[in-house]
């Protein structure tokens, strides 16, 4: 289960993001473990509300979480 967790995020992160597969590579690496620990409850629900759920959460974002979201318009 966990290891779908991170193919998912793997997806999620680059359907969000629209970026080349390196980019999308470092947005799901700056990215899973907030998506993990703020919304893992959404995680089985789309991409907008777990990108919904990042923004909710964006003043407790690591900073490369919020970095990557600010760098795609987010």
């Amino acid at each position: 289960m966990f290891r779908i967790s991170y193919v998912f995020l793997f997806a999620l992160m680059a359907q969000v993001f629209a970026m080349s597969s390196v980019s999308a590579q470092q947005g799901h690496d700056a990215c899973a473990r907030d998506v993990s620990r703020f919304c893992r409850a959404q995680m089985n629900e789309g991409d907008s509300v777990v990108l919904g759920c990042l923004k909710q959460h964006r003043s407790r974002l690591s900073r490369a979480c919020e970095k990557v979201l600010t760098e795609n318009g987010q």
